[in-house]
């Protein structure tokens, strides 16, 4: 677990990243401008800094440099931006940012970001000639391979309890659900059934982790909070099937 701060002018950045990250066991403080950010790092060192570049009163990259020249710079910060050029990249990593991520943030991207900057230590100040930008593309290029139903159930649906008794998987009755789907239903409701099915078998083998279900489905959590939306499934509900 470890204290994050999202820094960005977009309300549906701060709370997208928040619920993610959230999901990932992290702490996320979230400032919308750069006035609180410097609140914020005042009061205490967060472990990772995601900071926006493009912001109304003070853009990241100047906030970075304050950073820098008073002596605060001492936690790993990925700059994240639409509308960033190579060059506003090159003057970031030149400041000390560790890496710069496009908007669109694919969620792969993002929590690949998130790890490294964590795991990283940092080092004494090299010659900006040695420095080099670490530019993420928005576009996840990651191969999604599916993987038919019965591969994620364990040998003849069981689970096996700690006095050595089988038990019923909670997910096992939703595949057994989705197995029985009537054929002789009109089309748009026999693929909405399917799909609703799908995705709660998902979130109760995933205990309602939304990070790992969008994963495992191959869809962006915004598309995928829709999803549920729109079928009536409620994720709440269905993670406590598993407890």
């Amino acid at each position: 677990m470890a204290n994050i701060l999202v820094v960005d002018d977009e309300m549906g950045i701060r709370e997208l990243l928040s619920e993610i990250l959230g999901d990932e066991g992290h702490v996320v403080a979230t400032a919308e401008n750069a006035q609180q950010a410097r609140e914020l790092r005042l009061g205490s060192v967060p472990d990772l800094v995601l900071l926006d570049i493009w912001m109304p009163d003070t853009d990241g990259v100047t906030l970075l440099k304050e950073w820098q020249r008073d002596g605060l710079l001492t936690m790993p910060v990925i700059m994240m931006s639409g509308h960033a050029t190579i060059d506003t990249a090159v003057e970031a990593t030149r400041i000390g940012a560790l890496n710069f991520l496009e908007k669109p943030i694919a969620l792969q991207k993002l929590l690949k970001a998130v790890q490294q900057g964590l795991s990283h230590s940092r080092e004494p100040a090299r010659p900006v000639s040695y420095i080099r930008p670490t530019v993420a593309a928005s576009a996840d290029s990651a191969d999604h391979h599916a993987s038919p139903l019965s591969s994620y159930a364990a040998p003849n649906a069981v689970d096996t309890l700690h006095h050595g008794l089988a038990a019923v998987p909670a997910y096992a009755p939703i595949a057994d659900n989705a197995s029985n789907i009537s054929f002789d239903l009109p089309l748009r409701e026999a693929r909405d059934a399917f799909e609703r099915a799908y995705f709660e078998y998902h979130l109760v083998r995933e205990n309602g982790s939304m990070t790992r279900v969008a994963e495992r489905t191959g869809l962006e959590r915004t598309h995928l909070y829709r999803k549920l939306k729109q079928l009536g499934v409620e994720p709440g509900k269905l993670s406590k099937k598993n407890v």
